[in-house]
């Protein structure tokens, strides 16, 4: 058992007694009250549970808390602006009515604004690579696309 420092959200946290094999998932959710991070399969094969390291998309149910230490982690809960503006990823979900079940949404909409940091105006083909390792078991995945090319048209008018 150890104890862990861990930015989330732009937040140092503190989280003690952790055991060194323990998944970022069960930390974030049940140590920290995250529960926006969803447990799918647990074999980083659904994309439920995504979440950002350093901005880079992972599976949190697969890297384990403790390797997790110098880097900063962003969930679901921190991807809105302080004062609730929604990014223009969980805005275009909403728009484009997205969600049908939603469990798969938060890794999804995870997924999709680590693709439009770094890619700006991806094509259909990108968006479906980028999105390839998160499993929507609803279909919604047209949406999905439309959403996330909705999205990027709004950043780069922002930028």
């Amino acid at each position: 058992m150890s104890k862990l420092e861990l930015n989330v959200n732009g937040q140092q946290q503190t989280v003690e007694d952790v055991p060194a094999d323990m998944p970022l998932l069960w930390v974030l959710r049940d140590r920290l009250g995250l529960t926006g991070t969803r447990f799918g399969c647990g074999l980083a094969q659904c994309g439920a549970c995504t979440v950002h390291l350093d901005g880079n998309p992972v599976r949190s149910c697969s890297v384990p808390a403790s390797a997790a230490t110098e880097v900063r982690i962003t969930t679901i809960e921190g991807l809105a602006a302080a004062d609730g503006t929604l990014h223009a990823v969980q805005q275009a979900w909403l728009e484009y009515d997205v969600a049908q079940c939603g469990y798969c949404q938060s890794g999804q909409i995870m997924s999709a604004t680590a693709l439009l940091a770094r890619n700006a105006k991806p094509s259909d083909a990108e968006i479906d690579a980028a999105m390839a390792g998160n499993i929507c078991r609803c279909g919604t995945y047209v949406r999905i696309r439309k959403a996330i090319h909705a999205a990027a048209a709004v950043l780069r008018a922002r930028a």
